[in-house]
């Protein structure tokens, strides 16, 4: 099912970090995002998407907020490792409950303390 607009995207300084030694553009971090929110990504449950980067060079993980905040948390490319583990998983799942629960102040602190930084907002 696919979810609709309005959404805030965002990148985690540590995921800033590796998008940009990997190449990858916020317009292009931007666009996957309105793929996910067509459906077109794995579903890990909780909260949790995994999306392909980068001409599937590159895998994400995307946390949601109920479809009106996402954050790209972690990157990992393909030819270092196939698949995040069950524990990975399972620690992605609580920190999607945690950003689930964020209010609008936790995410604005957050925010100007540059621990996200903010790449789409309703594109």
């Amino acid at each position: 099912m696919a979810l609709t607009l309005p959404a805030r995207t965002f990148k985690t300084a540590w995921f800033a970090r590796a998008a940009s030694k990997a190449n990858i553009t916020d317009v292009a971090l931007c666009r996957a995002i309105r793929e996910v929110m067509q459906g077109q990504a794995d579903n890990l449950g909780g909260g949790v998407f995994k999306k392909r980067l980068n001409d599937n060079r590159h895998r994400s993980i995307i946390l949601a907020k109920g479809g009106q905040h996402w954050v790209y948390a972690y990157l990992f490319a393909k030819s270092d490792q196939a698949n995040i583990s069950p524990d990975e998983l399972h620690e992605f799942k609580k920190l999607a409950g945690a950003y689930a629960r964020m209010t609008t102040a936790e995410l604005d602190t957050a925010i100007r303390n540059k621990d996200l930084l903010e790449i789409c907002h309703d594109e």
